[in-house]
C-alpha cells in the first residue's frame, strides 16, 4: 500500500510540484489549517515574510506532530502571500522545507490583497496522510 505522486503526461513536468495524489482506502487524511507567522500567544513574528514564512511552516509542523504526522507525509500545501510582500523571500524561507517523501507534494499558491490575522503576510494549510502500520 502506497500513496502515489503523479506527473501525467500533457502536463508541465516540475520538480517541486505533482499534478495528482492517489490515497489508497485505510489511509488517515490528516487537514491542517491555515497557519500564520505567529507566535503561539498569536502575535506575528515579524515584519519579514522570510521570518513570518518559517514560523507558518514550524506551526504546520506542530499541527502535524499532534495528529502524529510529519512535512513528509503532507501531499498539498495552499501558500496564500499578501500582494506587497516580497515572493521571492516567502518561497526562498519555505520551498526547501515543502518538499514531501518521494515525489514532489501538490503545491497551489495565490497573491491575497490580504490576511485574516493584521500584520500577517503569508497562510499556509496542508493535507496530509499517513498509511496504516
Amino acid at each position: 500500500m502506497e500513496i502515489t505522486r503523479l506527473q501525467p503526461d500533457g502536463l508541465v513536468v516540475s520538480p517541486a510540484f505533482s499534478h495528482v495524489a492517489i490515497v489508497p482506502a485505510g489511509a488517515t487524511t490528516i487537514y491542517v489549517g491555515g497557519q500564520n507567522g505567529v507566535d503561539a500567544t498569536g502575535s506575528v513574528v515579524s515584519v519579514d515574510v522570510a521570518e513570518q514564512s518559517r514560523r507558518a511552516i514550524d506551526n504546520v509542523t506542530v499541527a502535524l506532530q499532534a495528529a502524529g504526522a510529519s512535512l513528509t507525509d503532507v501531499l498539498q500545501w495552499t501558500v496564500l502571500i499578501a500582494e506587497e510582500a516580497d515572493l521571492g523571500a516567502a518561497y526562498g524561507a519555505i520551498a526547501p522545507r515543502l518538499a514531501g517523501a518521494g515525489a514532489p507534494p501538490l503545491v497551489t499558491a495565490a497573491r491575497v490583497a490580504g490576511l485574516g490575522v493584521p500584520g500577517a503576510l503569508i497562510e499556509v494549510s496542508a493535507v496530509a496522510a499517513l498509511l496504516p502500520a
